[in-house]
């Protein structure tokens, strides 16, 4: 609306520069270009003197000018005035209302880096609404953050002043998804500075470098071309397991998930079997695998599998009956 009026206002501005230019000509008898100069510091005000002695019909002119453009002016500056203010007014009190929804974060992820994995990343975490902020220094990254309307600090992710705005003190864990590989290992040290128990995911860009990013502190590394590659392999040889994992792991209209749930200290599960349990039964869902608390997998457990507490299951089913099942784990 305000750049409506501020087009209005440049369009009648330009009007009256072509009615005193006009004016002079024809009532004064000036040279055309002597007309738009005498307009000129007659809007502006300077105070040069009159090119010659005006008539009483040239100073009607000159007074109308001045009155038009005084008007005009001091509604222009007043529009531009306007929108400077409410624009950075209103900038302001979003990053504050950000910075205040970030403070308030717990158990949640701090993304380093919103290139095309970042982007992957924060939507598959938005769809399981899993809370989030995304450190990015590039403006342009910043404002498809904000279009995304996602939590987002504009620093520099190697810095200690970052990850602590960003929460890593009560974050759940950190994603370095930098293109540089160095500053991936820069960005796990200095996580590992602040808070040596927070598990850091990172990527990297050459296979060569994960040893050295979990010399780090790096609890996981992932080389997207590598498996981008063998995905692509996969691919070729078995399709319909591909077909199958995509399914169970993406989003898809079945709506099957693969999934993991975590077994509490105070679940009525602990001690009972797969049987006993009757989590099949009662929420239809496939246990694919268990992991005990002490890292050990159990492969497709059998019936007599008896859980325990901090038991961690890899389930298959729908997202509706695996949060069901949440609750009762």
């Amino acid at each position: 609306m305000d750049f409506k009026r501020l087009h209005i206002s440049l369009f009648i501005l330009f009007g009256i520069i072509a009615f005193g230019t006009l004016g002079y000509f024809y009532v004064e008898k000036m040279p055309l270009f002597d007309a738009l100069y005498m307009t000129i510091i007659t809007i502006s005000t300077v105070g040069f003197s009159e090119i010659h002695p005006l008539s009483p019909r040239g100073r009607l002119v000159t007074m109308l000018v001045i009155s038009a453009s005084i008007s005009i002016g001091a509604y222009s500056i007043g529009v531009i005035v306007r929108m400077f203010i409410e624009g950075e007014l209103k900038k302001s009190f979003e990053r504050r209302k950000m910075e205040k929804q970030i403070a308030g974060l717990k158990n949640h992820f701090i993304i380093c880096g919103y290139g095309r994995i970042g982007r992957i990343i924060c939507q598959e975490l938005r769809e399981d609404n899993i809370g989030f902020v995304v450190i990015e220094e590039d403006a342009a990254a910043i404002q498809q953050l904000e279009k995304e309307k996602y939590l987002c600090l504009q620093m520099d992710a190697t810095t200690e002043e970052a990850l602590l705005r960003a929460g890593i003190m009560s974050a759940r864990g950190l994603v370095t998804a930098v293109r540089s590989d160095a500053n991936n290992v820069f960005i796990t040290l200095t996580a590992k500075g602040l808070r040596p128990d927070v598990f850091v995911l990172s990527r990297t860009s050459d296979v060569k470098n994960e040893d050295k990013l979990r010399r780090a502190g790096a609890n996981r590394v992932v080389s997207p071309y590598f498996i981008g590659g063998r995905r692509m392999a996969q691919v070729l040889k078995r399709p319909t397991v591909v077909d199958f994992i995509d399914i169970a792991t993406m989003g898809n209209k079945l709506g099957l998930v693969m999934d993991e749930a975590e077994i509490g200290p105070g679940s009525r599960l602990v001690g009972k079997d797969l049987i006993q349990s009757q989590l099949r039964k009662d929420f239809g869902v496939i246990i694919v695998a268990i992991k005990r608390p002490s890292g050990r997998m159990i492969y497709n457990p059998v019936s007599t599998q008896v859980l325990e507490s901090g038991d961690v299951l890899v389930l298959l089913g729908k997202r509706g009956d695996i949060r069901r099942m949440d609750e009762v784990l």
